[in-house]
């Protein structure tokens, strides 16, 4: 089973495979979706990790849908990296998941069924942390391996955390490190070390649970995860949606140490560079940074760390939640600024 190498299908593996954010926002301006239902409390309008319905003043359901090709080559360990991915778009609303339905694409001729269910019994490992179900799915028969999940949850009306409420004199935590998407282009390379195997697959199936508790927490103000479009791109939607700015210290910044050395030799992912061609305009980097600091900053993260604006005065409160829940590495990297909604990274 183990002969058969999952990445030798993916062009662009994990959230890598996004459209890149440029070519997204002109395929979505011209949609014809103006006005919604006012029990829909959170749409497309700032570009959210998920949809949130209003189904009476104590309860919202939160909908959300994530699926990719592959980033590793163990079957199992995709599965549970897709499957803690899509979740995590649940907990970054501050909702708790409830049930999930699997996403399933595979060419049927080139991988052998017990691979398939290796892949989907990773999933299933992931939701049973979580404490759900897989309650259902759909699958098709196609030329590279899809897999994913959509994620149900449930949340307070009063508890979203969307990623439009930041505000100025807010400072801005990152629950983990960044880092992976440069490590998936070691990996195809064949140059990842087993201990940068190791790294990566443990961040990329950690649960992001913590947005459960930052959910009833007021001085918490916005909430994302930073994933496909790398963290100056995630960061950039809250600072667009809260029509504020940011200031980012490289210095402060949790990057995996493998990925540093691998960034440094030139090994980054292709979507790294269109993320920056989308957005780089937009980004203020101090001329001491160099150029593969940039790419640690647009490299594409699949499940990634929450990213958190909130008040000075919580900012304890809120790394100590992250680090009892196995967060060790989540660090104060900036703050938000009142000003245009363009992000400056210090050195």
């Amino acid at each position: 089973m183990m002969s058969v190498r999952l990445t030798q299908f993916s062009h662009g593996g994990g959230c890598g495979c996004k459209i890149a954010p440029a070519v997204l926002a002109q395929l979505l301006a011209a949609s014809p979706f103006k006005t919604f239902p006012a029990d829909l409390l959170v749409g497309v309008e700032t570009s959210d990790d998920a949809a949130v319905y209003r189904l009476n003043p104590q309860q919202a359901i939160i909908a959300t849908t994530d699926f990719f090709t592959p980033i590793v080559d163990n079957p199992r360990d995709f599965g549970r990296i897709a499957a803690a991915n899509a979740l995590s778009d649940v907990y970054a609303m501050g909702g708790r998941p409830l049930f999930a339905l699997a996403l399933v694409g595979m060419p049927l001729d080139k991988l052998p069924p017990e691979v398939i269910r290796e892949i989907l019994a990773g999933g299933e490992e992931i939701c049973a942390t979580a404490g759900i179900p897989i309650a259902g799915g759909h699958s098709i028969d196609v030329l590279e391996p899809i897999y994913g999940l959509v994620g149900i949850g449930l949340v307070h009306p009063d508890q979203i955390k969307r990623n439009s409420g930041a505000r100025a004199g807010d400072v801005l935590i990152l629950g983990k490190p960044l880092g992976i998407g440069i490590l998936s282009a070691a990996l195809k390379k064949e140059v990842l070390s087993t201990a940068g195997y190791a790294e990566m697959l443990r961040w990329t199936t950690q649960l992001n649970t913590p947005g459960c508790t930052f959910a009833r927490m007021e001085d918490v103000h916005a909430v994302t995860d930073v994933t496909g479009f790398g963290l100056a791109g995630h960061l950039l939607e809250i600072c667009r949606g809260s029509h504020v700015g940011a200031t980012i210290r490289f210095s402060q910044l949790p990057v995996i140490g493998e990925a540093i050395h691998h960034a440094q030799k030139g090994i980054v992912t292709g979507a790294s560079a269109r993320n920056w061609a989308g957005y780089g305009s937009q980004i203020t980097l101090t001329p001491e940074l160099a150029k593969w600091q940039q790419k640690i900053l647009s490299d594409p993260q699949t499940s990634g760390g929450l990213l958190v604006a909130c008040a000075p005065s919580s900012a304890d409160a809120v790394l100590d939640q992250f680090r009892q829940e196995g967060f060790e590495c989540a660090a104060i990297i900036g703050e938000i600024r009142g000003d245009l909604p363009t992000v400056t990274v210090d050195a």
